[in-house]
This record gives structure tokens, C-alpha cells and sequence, in this order.
């Protein structure tokens, strides 16, 4: 897919920061905020972590409070197409002229800074800025990577939310499930509430123990939602189940028709989505992600297998997530994707090994999509980023597309 150059200089300056990577850690993020005065005092945020279902948890919570009437802000990562997408609240996203005018703010503010803040955390503080001058009071913000020393947690919310741990970003978390969740379970702070839902025993073990030492009040989600939902799959139930309960522990209680308004209305892109009756779009990334969409696609479509668009990037345990996905498949098309950390169809091919299905190799994600269009049913998957594209794409919005790998 080519993409579009940016007319927007202050924006384009935000992405080279990625070169400085990710640098886990509070000093720069609480020194950045302090300068600009942030968090205000009215503030009251709902903070989500875990390794699959955040963001999706992230959505029932903001749906809900949008359609009780509450102009809640909303953060969350990565950005699918463009980067606006990462900061909204009920009404709208920001604005590309908001970007800009509050990125050279921070952009003078950082000028020289050694060490200079991230991408995420500029990004961050950008969004914690544009909630305060909209001035919104509830804010439920996504974690980037793990928890303790990720850039959202350097505020205190009302209630603490942990979704399911599993294995993802080993490299930087941990090796074992306790690790891990010892990283997510950084977001537990004292006589906070606490929300988390039964999970991996080992993984849980380190959340209950962690809320106990810092007298968190615990609810543990032992039932998903049975009501109507707007989004695919038994684990939604589950993701919808924690919004409900962290919106009790926050204490807004809320009109049952809200409630249920808000769980049937929620959107949230590249989510087992359809993007025709026959093409699912779902950006499952690890073991646990490709294990819930195997399950949901055997839900939504029983006894057919799928022709399968596959992407990923480097970094992950792609053999489990291919090794989950196989049953599905009629034939895979391996594509490259516009991203610095995207894997070769030859590698892609290497990890899945001998197939007793047809494997074909796509040099960009365009020409997968055409060698695909009589395909059905369809399946794309194994990376957001492929996700953005794929939007990108469909949406004949290309010229908008803006490359990000974090």
C-alpha cells in the first residue's frame, strides 16, 4: 500500500520519536506531566491493563458512559489508520489542527530533555492535555505495555481493571506467567478497587496477592455478561462483564437501559469485524488472541474453514498463533505489510512448515487482497498493524493511513 506523505510537520516529528524506542519507567513521564500540570484535580480515570482484551474492555467502558450521557475521554494504542484514533472522547477524536498545535507545545517543552521523552509518552501527555482543555472529568485509559512502568501509570484512577494475562512481549515482561502478571499487576494501587476476572491460576495467584499487600478492594468477575453485545465472541461476554463491574466499583450507577444500550452499540475495529458478511477482519497477534478467534470463528461460521490472509511482525510467538489457526484454514496467503518490523511470506512459510493446504506468498497486502476477493469466507489476521492497512484499504481512505509500529 503506498503511503500518503503527512502535511502535518508537527505530527511527522512525533513519529521520529519512535526511533528513541520503548523505555519503560516514571522519572520522564512524571517530570513531563509536572510541567504541564497534569493530571487536574477533577480527574478521575479507570485504568485497564492485561494481555488480551483491554482495548476491548476499554470500548464497553467508554460506550457505556457515552450513552449515559457522560463525555468520558478515551486512550488507548496503537492506532489502526490514523493516529487521531488513540484520543477521543464521546463527541469526537482530535482534531488533526489539535494534534498539531498540542504537539508543539510539548515539543517546546521537551526541547533538550536528556533523556527525551518516548513517542508513547508525548503521546500520552498529549491526550491528558486535550481531555483537560475539553474539560472532561471521567478518562478510561488503555496501558501500552505491561503496567507498573508504563506511561499511564503514572496517575491514580478510582478503579483498576486487569483483563487476561497470557504470553505476549516475553522479551521486555517476563518468561513465566507470574512475571508477567507481576508487571500488569504494577496498576494495583493502594485502596483502589480492584477488578480482575478467574484466569490462568498462576497468573492470578500474583493479582490477589498483589491487591491483598496493598489493600485494593477485589471484585472477582466469575460470570460473563449474558446481555446483548456489540462485539463477537464468548470472551467479549467476559470483557463486558469486567466494564460492568469496574463501573460499579467507580461508583456510577447507572440506568439498566444505559447499561445495556452501551454493551449493544459499542464499536471497536479489527475485533473479529466483519468487514462483509463473508470477510472477517481480526488482529490476533499471540497464542491467546488466535485461540479466542479460532474459537469465535468456529461460533460464527461452524464446519467452514477459511481462506486465510496472514501478516505478522517479528517479536512474537508466531508458531503458536499459526499452530491455533490451522484447523481453519482452506489455503494461506502470507502478505508483507508496510511495517519496519514485518516478517517475510518466506518466513512466515519457514515458521508454518509443510501445509496440507495450498500456501501462497503476496509481496504487499494489496495484491493479497486481489489474488483473495473470490475467496469466501475470509479470514485476515496477525497484526494490528496488517489490521490498519486492511482498514485503510476497504475504506478507500489510503491517502489517510499513517505508519506507526508502536
Amino acid at each position: 500500500m503506498k503511503i500518503a506523505p503527512s502535511i502535518q510537520p508537527q505530527l511527522d516529528w512525533l513519529y521520529t520519536t519512535q526511533l528513541f524506542g520503548i523505555k519503560l519507567g516514571l522519572d520522564n513521564i512524571h517530570k513531563l506531566l509536572g510541567e504541564l500540570g497534569l493530571p487536574r484535580a477533577n480527574m478521575k480515570f479507570i485504568h485497564v491493563a492485561g494481555t488480551n482484551g483491554k482495548g476491548s474492555t476499554c470500548a464497553f467502558l467508554h460506550s457505556i458512559l457515552k450513552q449515559a450521557g457522560i463525555n468520558a475521554g478515551l486512550f488507548t494504542s496503537p492506532h489502526l489508520v490514523h493516529f487521531g484514533e488513540r484520543i477521543r472522547d464521546a463527541e469526537r477524536m482530535i482534531s488533526p489542527d489539535e494534534i498539531e498545535e498540542g504537539i508543539a507545545r510539548l515539543r517546546d517543552r521537551v526541547c533538550g530533555w536528556d533523556p527525551h521523552p518516548t513517542f508513547f509518552e508525548l503521546a500520552f501527555a498529549l491526550a491528558l492535555d486535550w481531555f483537560a482543555r475539553r474539560g472532561l472529568e471521567w478518562i478510561v485509559l488503555e496501558t501500552g505495555l505491561g503496567g507498573r512502568l508504563d506511561a499511564t501509570n503514572a496517575i491514580t484512577p478510582v478503579v483498576s481493571v486487569i483483563t487476561p494475562i497470557g504470553w505476549d512481549h516475553m522479551q521486555i515482561l517476563g518468561d513465566t506467567l507470574a512475571k508477567i502478571a507481576s508487571e500488569k499487576a504494577g496498576i494495583i494501587k493502594p485502596s483502589v478497587p480492584f477488578i480482575t476476572q478467574t484466569q490462568d491460576q498462576e497468573a492470578l495467584d500474583v493479582l490477589l496477592e498483589t491487591a491483598r499487600k496493598k489493600t485494593a478492594p477485589l471484585t472477582l468477575v466469575t460470570e460473563p455478561c449474558e446481555l446483548p453485545l456489540g462485539l463477537s465472541g464468548p470472551h467479549q461476554r467476559w470483557n463486558a462483564a469486567l466494564a460492568l463491574a469496574a463501573l460499579r466499583a467507580a461508583g456510577l450507577d447507572l440506568p439498566q437501559d444505559r447499561l445495556e444500550a452501551g454493551l449493544k452499540l459499542v464499536e471497536w475495529p479489527a475485533r473479529f469485524q466483519r468487514l462483509r458478511a463473508d470477510v472477517i477482519l481480526d488482529g490476533a497477534h499471540n497464542l491467546d488472541a488466535a485461540r479466542v478467534l479460532a474459537q469465535t470463528w468456529r461460533e460464527q461460521f461452524p464446519l467452514q474453514k477459511a481462506t486465510i490472509v496472514f501478516g505478522a511482525v517479528a517479536g512474537k510467538d508466531i508458531s503458536a498463533v499459526l499452530h491455533e489457526l490451522a484447523p481453519l484454514a482452506a489455503a494461506w496467503h502470507f502478505t508483507h505489510f508496510d511495517s519496519p518490523r514485518a516478517m517475510t511470506t518466506e518466513e512466515l512459510q519457514n515458521i508454518l512448515g509443510v501445509s496440507d493446504v495450498p500456501v501462497f506468498h503476496h509481496s504487499n497486502l494489496i495484491t493479497a487482497l486481489d489474488a483473495t476477493q473470490n475467496a469466501s469466507p475470509r479470514l485476515i489476521t496477525g497484526s494490528l498493524y496488517l489490521a490498519g492497512e486492511v482498514l485503510a484499504a476497504f475504506s478507500q481512505q489510503g491517502a489517510v493511513y499513517e505508519r506507526s509500529w508502536q
